[in-house]
Parts: structure tokens; C-alpha cells; sequence
């Protein structure tokens, strides 16, 4: 299990630590010795291509796949032996939207609030400062169903910090939105980083969403090709970015400047 030092050098458990994963379907092999960590606090990037490997992670991360081979930790707890007190600290953003469209922002929150077990009066405080935070607070009585893509996407990310947890999983959060609100849930994200502390793991294929001070873990048919900062993975593979590094690890031919997707 991997650990990082506090301040005051004391060691502490990794945010997420994955060790040894595979997992297949029949005889399709989907993971193959899966190993990385999240540091608490900050921003990793799962890239890889669609079929890498990343929705079927998630699955195994968030317990709705059953661990075979391997083990997953949040922040020490076991997802297997303590799902539970693991899940309790984690939140959640799947591809699929999962808004109740029929229902009101507000409706969307306080019921998830409820399955957590947070009061009425602490879910309304809490639903308040979410909004605020994710810039949805004039919508707060609106039927889900008329947001658009990024404001649903928006609400999402609300939903999933009710509980405050200190590990957040995004599974191509930005999918079928447009560049300015790619950028805007982007934004949000990384600032949740640095003003909460939050250990984030943000899954995509889209190169352009990766930062150049972000932590990267290349996934490609269910292997990881690579699992360091974006200026290392660069370097070893002898590349001038990131895009370019990614193109060569996974055997694509090289991708223009111009270009979004991985």
C-alpha cells in the first residue's frame, strides 16, 4: 500500500491505492495487474483510449464489480473487506447522467443527502454551499430536465461532495459537452483540489484535459503503460509533450496540435 508524508513527516495512507487488479469478462481479459496511487490532495489523470480499462476500474473502485484479483484502498480502508467505511469516503461522478429529470436540483440533492443520513437543516446548508461552489445557485428549483449537459454535469459533481468525501472519482465527466463547458467543469474540479484538499481521479481520453503539473496514469488495453508526473512521462519516452508521449506509448500514429481526443 502506498503511503505519503504529512507535514509533519508523518506517514498517511494514500487516497486511492490500487494494487495488482485484473478483472475479466469470460475470457476477455479487461484490467492486467492494475497498480497506481492518488495522493490526497491531488489532481491524477486515468488517460486512456475508449476500452482502456477505465469504466470497468471505476466499477471495481466504487463497488459495483466484486474484486477478484488485487486490492483497492481509500484512504486505508479495504473496498473489499470494508466497502462500507470505503465507499464513505469517496464521491462519485459516472459517465451516464443519473439526474432524476422529473425532480428539482434541489429534490436531486436533498434526496441524496437523505440515503448519506444528513439532516434536513444540515442538507439545506450543505446543498446552498455546493451550489454556490459549482455556480448552479439560481437554478435551485428547476426540474432537472431543463439543464443543460454541463449544468446537469454540474449538479453531478454537487451530489457527490454532499457527504464531503476526500477522494473524488470522475468517469469523462466532460463527455458530449462543449469546449467552454469542458473547461468550466474542469476548472471547478481543480479548484476543489486546492481549496478542500481533495484527492481526485479524473478519467478521460481527451489529451487536452491533461495538465502539465498533473499526475498521469496511461491505461491501454487494460495495462498501465505509464504512471508518473506529465514532465517524467514525457521524458521517458523521449517526447516534446504529452500528447506526443501518449501517441507513442499506445502505438497511434502522432496526433496535430489542434486535435482534442487522445
Amino acid at each position: 500500500m502506498q503511503h505519503v508524508k504529512s507535514e509533519e513527516g508523518m506517514r498517511l495512507p494514500a487516497a486511492l491505492d490500487v494494487a495488482g487488479v485484473s478483472h475479466a469478462y469470460g475470457r476477455k481479459q479487461a484490467l492486467s495487474e492494475v497498480s497506481f496511487s492518488v495522493a490526497a490532495g491531488r489532481f491524477t489523470v486515468l488517460l486512456g483510449l475508449n476500452g482502456a480499462g477505465k469504466t470497468t476500474l471505476f466499477s471495481l473502485i466504487s463497488h459495483l464489480y466484486g474484486m477478484r484479483h488485487g486490492s483497492i484502498r481509500i484512504f486505508g480502508n479495504d473496498i473489499g473487506r470494508a466497502p462500507g467505511e470505503a465507499l464513505r469516503r469517496l464521491g462519485i461522478v459516472f459517465q451516464a447522467r443519473t439526474l432524476d429529470l422529473d425532480l428539482s436540483v434541489y429534490q436531486n440533492l436533498s434526496y441524496h443527502a437523505a440515503l448519506h443520513g444528513i439532516g434536513r437543516a444540515a442538507a439545506r446548508a450543505r446543498i446552498e454551499t455546493l451550489l454556490a461552489q459549482v455556480d448552479m445557485s439560481d437554478r435551485v428549483h428547476d426540474k432537472a430536465r431543463g439543464l443543460s449537459g454541463g449544468q446537469m454535469r454540474r449538479i453531478e459533481i454537487a451530489r457527490a461532495l454532499l457527504h464531503r468525501p476526500p477522494m473524488l472519482l470522475l468517469d469523462e465527466a466532460t463527455v458530449g459537452l462543449d469546449i467552454q463547458s469542458r473547461a468550466e467543469i474542469l476548472a471547478i474540479i481543480r479548484k476543489l483540489v486546492v481549496t478542500d484538499g481533495i484527492g481526485v481521479l479524473w478519467a478521460t481520453h481527451l489529451i487536452d484535459e491533461v495538465g502539465d503539473s498533473d499526475h498521469v496514469v496511461i491505461l491501454d488495453k487494460g495495462r498501465v503503460l505509464a504512471n508518473d508526473r506529465v514532465d517524467e512521462v514525457v521524458r521517458s519516452a523521449g517526447a516534446t509533450s504529452i500528447r506526443e508521449a501518449f501517441a507513442a506509448l499506445v502505438g497511434l500514429a502522432p496526433v496535430s496540435a489542434g486535435k482534442g481526443t487522445a
